[in-house]
């Protein structure tokens, strides 16, 4: 029997019988190390320098920014500013659902902090419209997997970490695709909502409501502008933007809007502490990537994907369906660590620009936070919702759909991702 087949097997009994993910990757890699006799000071030496670089700080310090934006009274008045634009229309708090997630993602980088965030408002009140439960929750399962992808996203951080690709094109890259995504998202709940008659009993647009709402959230708005706005002109790092985000949301919420208690606080850090804890995931998934290339795992990837087709475009999409299955049942965050360095030798060869990558890497992520068994935002939505996951995973397959649509454009048109950071910094090198 091969190495490569011992240590899947090895592997797949691990996660079978319950071990935690993080132990089963690292069981697996000390068990190729033993079979190619390298030292497992490997193992050592990659776990500390993998939670080791600065740029990792900015993962916990959006999340805690964000929750703090959210208890400290941000994420509402956002959503009272897309309630005043989409209101009168079919599925108006489904839509506002969407575009409020939007804008928080801006805010939070994370999909499980953006549903949260906006689901705990939205839902209460699309139920009181009369919604049907699991489309609500849908819609903000849907709308919350938006903060995985539209900057500061914190998977894009990571997936530049680890395939040494510059933090702010990426964050750049992802801005158009994220537009294009919340677009389809907004079709996929107006269509729906039409159907079957939900919402549309808003008052139509008018300049006075909307000026008004939007004077009233001028701080939740300027937060997107300073940070991405900072990172983008040069005046910090993703990393410094980060902690600016924290410090401006503890001002805006105890100066200015004043609903930041201490009460509060202790409970966005809970929050963050336990969202951002699995970053441990990090040390032995680096290692398990390093093991791979001592097996030579990319070649023989290459070579195998290779041998049935070279299109670059059906070579993209078998990958995508690799990676959306394999986000069923595995967190995005170990997804993008082991399998990017096992794939994007591949891409390189075949003329795929890494930041493309990257942001396809992501958007299959955000399809896995809305399939179970995993499904971090199905998770979420539950909870807000008081309903079971099972019900919701039937009731996302069209938003699912919208996002898969959104992947085939981004495949069909990569120059999407690239135009931004090719017009802000020039083409890559």
């Amino acid at each position: 029997m091969s190495p490569l087949a011992i240590l899947a097997i090895v592997f797949i009994i691990a996660t079978i019988i319950g071990i935690p993910l993080f132990v089963a990757v690292g069981i697996t890699t000390a068990v190729g190390i033993y079979m190619i006799d390298i030292p497992y000071t490997l193992i050592a030496q990659t776990s500390y320098g993998s939670l080791t670089p600065f740029p990792l700080l900015t993962i916990p310090l959006f999340v805690l920014a964000g929750r703090l934006m959210e208890v400290g009274g941000m994420a509402k008045r956002m959503i009272g500013i897309a309630t005043t634009l989409v209101g009168a229309y079919r599925g108006s708090m489904g839509l506002v659902t969407v575009f409020a997630c939007a804008l928080f993602a801006a805010l939070s980088g994370s999909g499980p902090a953006t549903t949260a965030a906006i689901g705990s408002v939205t839902v209460p009140a699309m139920k009181r419209d009369g919604y049907d439960v699991p489309f609500a929750a849908g819609i903000t399962a849907a709308g919350g997997a938006l903060g995985s992808l539209i900057p500061p996203s914190n998977l894009l951080i990571i997936y530049g970490l680890v395939s040494d690709t510059s933090i702010p094109r990426l964050f750049l890259a992802g801005i158009l695709p994220g537009i294009l995504i919340t677009g389809l998202l907004m079709i996929t709940t107006y269509i729906i909502a039409r159907k079957r008659s939900y919402g549309g009993g808003g008052d139509p647009f008018t300049w006075a409501p909307f000026l008004k709402a939007a004077w009233d959230g001028k701080w939740s708005i300027g937060a997107p502008v300073l940070i991405l706005g900072g990172i983008y002109g040069g005046a910090f790092t993703p990393s410094e933007a980060a902690g600016v985000a924290v410090f401006y949301s503890l001002f805006v919420g105890l100066f200015i809007y004043r609903e930041l208690t201490l009460k509060k606080i202790i409970e966005a850090l809970r929050f963050t502490a336990l969202l951002t804890g699995i970053l441990i995931i990090i040390a032995p998934t680096l290692a398990f990537g390093q093991l791979t290339a001592f097996y030579d795992v990319p070649t023989a990837v290459q070579e195998g994907i290779t041998s049935i087709t070279d299109n670059k475009y059906l070579i993209l999409i078998m990958v995508g369906v690799f990676y959306i299955f394999i986000g069923t049942f595995m967190e995005s965050l170990a997804q993008i660590v082991l399998f990017t360095s096992v794939f994007l030798p591949l891409m390189l060869s075949l003329g795929v620009d890494p930041v493309m990558f990257g942001i396809f890497t992501v958007i299959t992520c955000e399809i896995g936070f809305l399939t179970p068994p995993l499904g971090g935002n199905l998770s979420v939505a539950a909870r807000i919702s008081g309903i079971s996951i099972e019900r919701i995973s039937v009731a996302v397959l069209p938003f699912i759909l919208a996002y898969i649509i959104g992947l085939l454009i981004l495949i069909a048109f990569p120059e999407l991702s690239v135009l931004l950071p090719n017009w802000a910094y020039g083409p890559a090198l």
